[in-house]
Formats: C-alpha cells, sequence, structure tokens
C-alpha cells in the first residue's frame, strides 16, 4: 500500500521496562505534552475484570489519553503477540492518519517486537512462561505422544522435523505456535513484515534496588487492594482459574493460598519474589534491543525527554 511508504518517516514512540518501573506515569505526562494515543503492549491488561491484578491503568488515567488493547478481550478468549502486531499496526497506521502519535507502552517484549520488527525469529519471549509450565504438566501427565499428537495438527512440518519426538523441541515449537498463533515452520522461511515507522525505543531505569523496593510496594498495595476479590470474581463468572489469563503472578499466589498450600503472608511474599524474576525475565529481554535510550528520573522528566527527542525528528 503506497499510503505505508509515506509513514516511515513517522516516529511510533515506545515506552517500556520491567513491571512496576512506572511507565502508565510516563506516557500520562507524555499526553501533557503531544497529542498521543496509547497501544498497550500488556499481555494480561488486554482481558476485563482483571485490573487490579495487571496494574491495569486506572479510570482517571485511561479518561486523561485514548487507550487501545485495554479491557478488550474476556478471559478465556485467546490472544497471540502475532495476533496484536498486526491489529496495533492498523491502529498504529490510524492513528497517524488523524495526526497524532501512537506511544506503545508495556513490559511484554513479545508483543512489541510483533509490532515493531514483526515475527520471524524462534523465540516464544516473555510471554510464554504459563504456556511452557502447561506443556510441560501435558508433558508430565499425558506423554510425548500426545504433545507430538498435538504438533502434528497444528504444525506437520515442524513434526516431521522433530520426529524424534524430542520433548524440548516439541514444547519449543508448540509454545512458539500458542504464544504468537504462527507455525514455528512458517517463522522459518518468513522474513519480517515491514513496519512502515520509524520507531523510537525509551526504556524506563531504576537501579536494581530501587525497582524491588516499587514492586514490593505495588505487591503490598494489590493484595490489600483487592486482587484476591477480583481473582473470586472471576470464577464466580465461571472462568477457570487453570485459563492463561489467570496463569499469571498475582492470581496464581492467591490460589495457592485459597487452596490451603500457603498461608497469606506466604503468598504475599511468593507474589513478590515471582514478580521480581518476571521483571529480570524482561530486562534480559530488553537488553537484546541496542536500540532503547535508558532514562532514569522523574516521570514528568523522562516525558520531557522523550517529548525533545521526538520533536528532533
Amino acid at each position: 500500500m503506497n499510503y505505508l511508504k509515506a509513514l516511515e518517516n513517522i516516529p511510533l514512540v515506545v515506552i517500556l521496562g520491567p513491571t512496576a518501573s512506572g511507565k502508565t506515569e510516563v506516557s500520562i505526562e507524555l499526553s501533557y505534552l503531544l497529542d498521543i494515543e496509547v497501544l498497550s503492549a500488556d499481555s494480561r491488561q488486554v482481558y476485563k475484570y482483571l485490573d487490579i491484578g495487571t496494574a491495569t491503568p486506572s479510570e482517571k488515567e485511561l479518561s486523561a489519553v485514548k487507550h487501545h488493547f485495554i479491557n478488550t478481550l474476556y478471559p478465556d478468549e485467546y490472544f497471540s503477540a502475532g495476533q496484536f502486531g498486526g491489529q496495533a499496526a492498523k491502529a498504529a497506521v490510524d492513528i497517524f492518519r488523524r495526526n497524532k502519535i501512537p506511544v506503545v507502552v508495556g513490559g511484554s517484549g513479545l508483543y512489541i517486537r510483533a509490532l515493531c520488527e514483526g515475527l520471524f525469529e524462534e523465540d516464544d519471549g516473555d510471554t510464554g512462561d504459563a504456556i511452557r509450565i502447561e506443556l510441560e504438566m501435558k508433558l508430565n501427565n499425558e506423554g510425548i505422544d500426545y504433545l507430538f499428537g498435538e504438533l502434528i495438527r497444528i504444525d506437520e512440518e515442524s513434526a516431521i522435523k522433530y520426529g524424534d519426538k524430542n520433548p524440548r523441541r516439541i514444547i519449543r515449537a508448540l509454545g512458539y505456535y500458542y504464544n504468537t498463533g504462527r507455525r514455528l515452520s512458517e517463522a522459518h522461511i518468513e522474513s519480517p513484515e515491514k513496519r512502515p515507522f520509524n520507531t523510537l525505543y525509551f526504556g524506563v531505569h531504576h537501579p536494581r534496588e530501587v525497582l524491588y523496593s516499587r514492586i514490593n510496594r505495588r505487591t503490598e498495595m494489590m493484595w490489600a487492594g483487592g486482587v484476591k476479590q477480583e481473582a473470586e470474581n472471576v470464577l464466580d463468572l465461571g472462568y477457570s482459574k487453570e485459563l492463561n489469563a489467570l496463569n499469571t503472578v498475582g492470581y496464581k499466589e492467591y490460589f495457592e493460598f485459597a487452596g490451603g498450600r500457603i498461608s497469606e503472608r506466604e503468598a504475599i511474599d511468593l507474589m513478590k519474589r515471582n514478580t521480581r524474576r518476571y521483571a529480570k525475565r524482561q530486562m534480559t529481554w530488553f537488553r537484546k534491543n541496542k536500540n532503547i535510550k535508558w532514562l532514569e528520573g522523574g516521570a514528568k522528566e523522562i516525558a520531557e525527554v522523550i517529548c525533545r527527542d521526538v520533536g528532533s525528528i
């Protein structure tokens, strides 16, 4: 499409960073300086009913600037990084055409890559933990033949390649499909889709001890703020706790507590630890991208730097 060529020099701003780093606050401050709309690159905030446990922006924040991909799906709906990449690209182009700047905000590295670069690497990314755990449980409970049959059904070419039934390779191929919505065999032969964006990456950075303190504090606030009731409400609506949307930090620890396997204090401490580990994995992913400009300071200060950089291109 010719109009995509004309958009190549228009900026797509990405504000990324580990969980609890303050990305949302930066985007709100940026909205006071630039005419923007936010594309949320968060693999959990896209679901309804999970506001507390996923740290979804508040009603006040959502009303300050238009957000896309927040509270749009039901917890049992399937949504992959590949789907996000395609839909978010179209949304970004629409924002451009309305003379606004699309700003991607989130910590899901695979979602950001899917939008900004296209999916082409053999990588299940930071959204893969829950699915990988589920596949490993199926391996233990059902056996390798069951997983191999599943791979034949969704990606016969990869199944032929992995005819030796190596569990690690089969889990990787299945995980790639369920994370991205694409067959791994296709990823081996396709080049990344050209995106019509001049992407500017900005990372919100804190020293590790500061970030961990923010994580611990937010965990306490989430627990006190109703993540327990939120989880029960979702179950009362008829959704299973085994859903991928609920197989994430915060809800998993609550279900362990609710099942009587750990105490409330242990659940809170476990939630803190698992969130810190998740943040560490996020940073490992982000360090692969050498184009990220890491910024420290308050939200307003960081937003001002981003505004200046956007205005200089």
